[in-house]
């Protein structure tokens, strides 16, 4: 059979015939005229090469072909209105798996909250998060596997970007270190050895490419991939990591490290969510989306009582 030739209301028609085994209800059940539901089922038995429905006496009976037809038409209807009806979500029973982009940093702060909240309301959805590799590496063919990213104002096609949260940079030092709250002044934090974190997909600190428009350059004594490996080192050494301040806060009591504020201010740094234009009504990334949304005005609100 040709598919190009099938009217589509057809198949609503015969489905029609098929439960009501009667022309004038068929008719009525899907809004014809009679006649119509008539002209109706004779194009069906033409196309099918069945009568379909055949008179006994004052009623009409089903052919045995009608009757094996009834199962598979109605599940194919049901198929097909299924396209036209948007996925639900249902976080407590689903088993899906979310894919992440992310730096540590957006690891160390997002998780442990994401991962509350998601215990809580979907307990068998599971989150893979994929270290920060660069932009380098997102390729169409690498995109198509990511459901989020978390990153600084980058842009990535395919991606549309909603701002998470807000931060600043600050100095991370040991508690006890020598130099202490005296690297406030410029001629302190030009002296101090510095770790700089140099991300994958980048050739220096973003730190540094800043205080060069300043005319300033840092003693660099170190390089380090991510920036929990930079607060660990400044933990144990006197070095000093120029880094996010809510990192800084987050890992304060465990690694007994200290924040100083800079000699400048480098003021506001913004963080990003970005999800795939093809997931922007995916019930599910919705669902995901909203609670990390939410993650960044709790962390956006403890900020402000903080002040």
């Amino acid at each position: 059979m040709n598919l190009n030739s099938l009217d589509l209301n057809l198949l609503v028609a015969l489905d029609a015939l098929l439960r009501e085994a009667s022309v004038s209800r068929a008719a009525m059940r899907i809004g014809l005229s009679q006649p119509a539901a008539s002209h109706a089922l004779q194009r069906l038995r033409d196309l099918i090469g069945d009568p379909l429905l055949v008179r006994n006496g004052a009623r009409m009976e089903l052919t045995p072909r009608a009757l094996a037809l009834r199962g598979p038409l109605a599940q194919a209807l049901d198929q097909v209105r299924a396209l036209f009806v948007p996925d639900d979500f249902d976080a407590a029973r689903s088993d899906r798996q979310f894919r992440l982009m992310m730096p540590d940093l957006a690891v160390e702060l997002l998780m442990p909250p994401l991962m509350e909240k998601i215990t809580k309301a979907a307990p068998n959805v599971t989150i893979d998060v994929v270290p920060w590799r660069g932009s380098a590496i997102f390729t169409a063919e690498f995109a198509r596997t990511i459901d989020l990213v978390i990153s600084i104002g980058n842009a990535f096609s395919g991606f549309h970007r909603q701002r998470l949260y807000t931060d600043s940079d600050a100095l991370a030092v040991r508690r006890g270190h020598p130099s202490g709250a005296k690297l406030k002044r410029r001629d302190a934090f030009l002296e101090a050895r510095h770790v700089a974190v140099i991300l994958r997909g980048r050739n220096e600190d973003l730190i540094d490419g800043w205080l060069r428009s300043k005319g300033i350059e840092r003693r660099i004594a170190l390089v380090v991939p991510g920036y929990l490996e930079a607060l660990h080192v400044a933990a144990r050494t006197d070095l000093v990591a120029f880094v996010p301040r809510r990192l800084i806060a987050a890992l304060a009591k465990q690694l007994s490290l200290t924040t100083v504020a800079p000699p400048l201010d480098p003021g506001i740094d913004e963080q990003f969510l970005f999800y795939p234009t093809r997931a922007q009504m995916d019930p599910g990334s919705i669902w995901l989306r909203n609670i990390m949304l939410g993650i960044g005005r709790e962390m956006e609100r403890d900020k402000r009582k903080a002040a």
